[in-house]
């Protein structure tokens, strides 16, 4: 799958030689007199070889991917394909970074205004995470909603980088250049060792599933946020499956969170397992998805209590650990993880968080962690300069009305990395939905900042939300017509129209469109060749 790529026409290096007053403070070692190009590095601040996708109609190419062999080389300085064309560096490829990219792909720019964007991940793959539940029920295949990045900016002029973040040195700092006196944003190192100069930055880098705040959640719980995460649940259940196949033993699955996330998947895989297992779902509230519209919940509240799945309502899981009781023939075997094992079992000790209730013990074959999530910014704070990103207590950025950063007019921030409020103090909700919005403002926000022109306020308007509760089972409230939710196959089919319009690019859509329509085409003639074959049996 790896192919070579001439990296000269949109991916060049230069020796690491500029920009080095505030570099210095980033490479302890490293000095650069006016006007010479002599470099010294510390040993401490060399990395090894990486690998990188590129994605670019301008350099010819469609995504080919390349790789450098691992090897101790000192940082590269990036050079961008113009010298003179403003230099926009996404990091995060998830809903806010994929469409702030696309978004000012769709603009008219006059042509020396057009930005060169590059768009920073560390998977291959972008991830539309609202559909990850399909994957366990097989409703969906992975390159529908895991589509590369390579493929998605094919024909664009958006180049792609297969990198982590590693540190960020702004240099926009009101409270030092000022907004305006530096034509230089600042700099980003990638782990890689490649250091990329901006105008603009963009930080959509999303959160990570938050499990150190329960002893055992990190060696023995699975979360749900990423395409590697439903890889492995899907594996454990498979296996699962596999062991219990024929028994009388059922599969015992516990779900810790009943928010939106812990309910769908709850009842996912309750369908999956049907009689073959049992679901409990744990969750610190009296109530499941106790911010979601009343139609959404007693849709949920339903489905659930008909596929059998136990709700245990205030309760906190004190602490999982695993059962020291294992039969001898149930030693463990494959690791799909850290410290997971295929043939383990589990205890949760519950501590109740309501009166009146006792505390107890929840046996499991496979624990899914949905409570909480961290932003994954504060990796990226330098350690001399912790005052550079005004960050919130869960660790996302303080933005302004514009999305960009307090303090920093040329970094903005959406999504998960972002912390803004609503009129009413609110702070605004990590959702999706939030993240597309923003998206789009912080696309022409930029459009504007860099042709000199107003920037607009973001406001979000809540167009309703969506839940889904198996193969063709959801429920959808929609804002505008209060009180009304679709429920069952209808509302399956409206959030699948819904989600299939919110795809990146028309041509995935196309794509995806014509491989749902086909699957469903086939559903129905199986449908009805059982319906006739069991009336002709019957007759």
């Amino acid at each position: 799958m790896m192919s070579s790529v001439a990296l000269a026409a949109s991916a060049s290096f230069v020796p690491f030689n500029s920009r080095a007053k505030h570099l210095a403070r980033l490479f302890p070692g490293f000095s650069r007199r006016c006007g010479e190009t002599n470099i010294s590095l510390s040993a401490s601040s060399q990395q090894k070889g990486f690998r990188f996708a590129v994605a670019s109609s301008a350099s010819g190419t469609n995504g080919n991917v390349a790789e450098i062999p691992e090897a101790e080389t000192a940082p590269q300085l990036y050079s961008w394909p113009d010298k003179k064309r403003p230099r926009v560096c996404i990091l995060g490829g998830g809903f806010g970074g994929l469409y702030t990219a696309l978004r000012l792909e769709s603009l008219e720019w006059p042509d020396d205004r057009k930005p060169q964007v590059l768009l920073v991940d560390q998977s291959e793959r972008f991830v539309f995470k609202p559909m990850l539940y399909e994957l366990l029920s097989g409703e969906v295949d992975a390159w529908e909603i895991a589509p590369r990045f390579s493929d998605l900016l094919a024909n664009t002029s958006v180049l792609f980088f297969q990198d982590k973040a590693k540190l960020l040195y702004p240099s926009d700092h009101l409270e030092v250049n000022g907004p305006t006196q530096s034509s230089c944003g600042g700099s980003v190192l990638l782990e890689s060792g490649l250091l990329v100069e901006y105008d603009w930055l963009v930080l959509a880098l999303g959160a990570e599933a938050k499990l150190d705040v329960v002893p055992g959640a990190i060696e023995f719980a699975l979360p749900f946020s990423t395409l590697e995460d439903a890889r492995k649940v899907d594996h454990k259940l498979r296996t699962l499956e596999r062991r219990n196949f024929r028994k009388e033993s059922a599969i015992r699955v516990a779900v810790v969170g009943c928010g939106y996330s812990g309910v769908e998947l709850a009842a996912t895989v309750s369908e999956r397992l049907q009689d073959r297992g049992t679901v409990k779902a744990i969750n610190v509230e009296t109530t499941i998805c106790p911010n979601a519209p009343p139609g959404n919940r007693e849709a949920a509240i339903k489905v659930l209590s008909s596929r059998k799945v136990e709700l245990l309502l205030g309760y906190v899981v004190r602490c999982i650990r695993r059962d020291v009781d294992l039969e001898a023939s149930e030693k463990p075997t494959k690791s799909i993880g850290v410290a997971q094992h295929d043939s383990e079992k589990y205890i949760l000790e519950l501590q109740p968080a309501q009166r009146g209730l006792q505390s107890q013990t929840v046996e499991a074959d496979i624990v899914l962690w949905t409570v909480g999530n961290k932003s994954l910014l504060p990796k990226l704070e330098p350690r001399d300069r912790p005052y550079d990103l005004p960050l919130n207590a869960r660790g996302q950025a303080e933005t302004d009305e514009t999305l960009r950063v307090n303090g920093h007019p040329r970094i903005f921030a959406v999504g998960d990395s972002c912390a803004l409020r609503e009129s009413s103090g609110r702070l605004l909700p990590s959702t999706a939905q939030v993240a597309f919005q923003q998206a789009d403002f912080a696309g022409w926000n930029l459009w504007a900042a860099i042709n000199d022109r107003p920037l607009l306020p973001f406001r979000f308007q809540n167009l309703g939300e969506m839940i889904t509760l198996g193969r063709n089972d959801a429920a959808i409230s929609p804002s505008f017509i209060e009180g009304l939710t679709l429920e069952g196959p209808i509302g399956h089919t409206a959030r699948k129209l819904a989600y299939l319009i919110r795809l990146p690019t028309d041509e995935h859509r196309l794509k995806v469109g014509i491989s749902w329509l086909t699957k469903s085409a086939i559903d129905s003639v199986a449908s009805i060749q059982s319906t006739l074959t069991k009336v002709l049996s019957d007759s």
